[in-house]
C-alpha cells in the first residue's frame, strides 16, 4: 500500500481499493472505505501506524463488500466509529442483505464469499457525524445511497462512480443498481471544481471529464445492445447469454450475480423510458423492442 500526501491535511492509500484519509489534528485520521477483507484492513492499520496516525472513524462510501471489509479488524483493534447513509448504513450493519439482494434469495454458499459477503461492523448514520473539514454529496447509481467525500484541500473521493479505461476495456459491464441515476450522477460530476479527483478503482486525476465520458458512452453501448438484441422476444437469460457471448465474458457464480443484477436494471430503464416491452408467454417473461 502506497500512502501519498494530496493536501494539508488530506492523503490516500493507493490500493486495489483506494482508500481516503483525513487527519483532523497532529495524531488522528479518518479514513474513507476500509479495503476488501481484514487483510486490507490490517495493512490499513500498519500504513497509518508508520506515518503515527490513529484511526478515529471510517466512512464508508457504500456498502459493497469491497469497500467495507476491512471495516470489522479496523473496529475491534481500534475501537474507532464507522458512518455510512441510509440504505447503506443498513447493509453494512446486515452485510448478508448484498448477496441476498444481488442473488434475489438466500444465497448459495458459492456466494456466501468475501466478494460479496463482508463481515458485520457496527455502524451510525453520516447525518451530523462528519467531522469540520468534511461533507458528503450523494453520487446515487452504481448502488443505493453511495456518497462522495470533499475534504478541506479541495479533494474529492469518488468512490464507484466512475470506472477506469482499464476496467472498462477488459470487463466493459460495471455493477450499475440504477442506470438512469447513474447517468444524471455522471453529469453531477462534470460541475465539480476541485485540485483533485479520485475514485476508488482510478487513479487520481486533476481532470475527470474525459472518464465521464468514456463510463457514460459504455452505458449507453450497453443499452443500446440490449436493445437491439430484443428486436425479437427473448428472456433474461438469453440477454445475459447474449452479453456474455458479446464481451468474451466468463461465467462463474460471482460473474453470474453482479452482471445478471446490472442487466435487469438496464431493463428497467429501457422499460422505464418507455423503449422496451415485456410479456408473460407460457410461464415465461419476454423482453421486447418497443414498435
Amino acid at each position: 500500500m502506497e500512502f501519498i500526501k494530496v493536501g494539508e491535511k488530506t492523503y490516500y492509500i493507493k490500493n486495489a481499493t483506494n482508500i481516503g484519509v483525513y487527519r483532523v489534528d497532529d495524531e488522528n485520521v479518518y479514513i474513507i472505505d476500509s479495503g476488501n477483507d481484514k487483510d486490507a484492513g490490517k495493512k490499513i492499520i500498519k500504513t497509518l501506524d508508520e506515518q503515527g496516525f490513529k484511526i478515529k472513524g471510517i466512512i464508508n462510501t457504500h456498502s459493497n463488500a469491497d469497500h467495507i471489509g476491512g471495516n470489522k479488524v479496523i473496529q475491534d483493534r481500534t475501537n474507532c466509529e464507522i458512518y455510512s447513509l441510509n440504505i447503506e448504513k443498513c447493509f453494512t450493519a446486515y452485510p448478508e442483505l448484498e448477496p441476498s439482494f444481488l442473488y434475489g434469495g438466500y444465497p448459495f454458499e458459492k456466494l456466501r464469499n468475501k466478494f460479496l459477503l463482508a463481515k458485520t461492523s457496527k455502524v451510525k448514520n453520516i447525518e451530523n457525524n462528519l467531522p469540520e473539514g468534511l461533507e458528503y454529496f450523494s453520487l446515487k447509481g452504481h448502488f443505493f445511497d453511495m456518497i462522495g467525500i470533499k475534504t478541506s484541500d479541495d479533494v474529492y473521493f469518488l468512490a464507484d462512480s466512475l470506472f477506469s479505461m482499464e476496467t472498462i476495456n477488459k470487463y466493459h459491464l460495471f455493477f450499475i443498481y440504477d442506470v438512469d441515476n447513474f447517468l444524471n450522477t455522471l453529469e453531477y460530476l462534470k460541475t465539480l471544481k476541485g485540485k483533485l479527483f479520485i475514485p476508488s478503482h482510478c487513479e487520481a486525476t486533476e481532470n475527470i471529464l474525459e472518464l465521464i465520458e468514456i463510463n457514460k458512452n459504455k452505458v449507453l453501448e450497453i443499452s443500446e445492445k440490449i436493445l437491439n438484441y430484443c428486436e425479437n422476444f427473448v428472456t433474461f437469460e438469453d440477454i445475459l447469454k447474449y452479453i456474455f457471448d458479446e464481451y468474451n465474458l466468463i461465467m462463474n457464480e460471482n460473474q453470474y450475480v453482479l452482471v445478471g443484477s446490472t442487466i435487469k436494471s438496464y431493463l428497467s430503464y429501457l422499460y422505464d423510458n418507455n423503449i422496451i416491452i415485456y410479456e408473460f408467454r407460457d410461464n415465461k417473461m419476454f423482453w421486447k423492442k418497443k414498435i
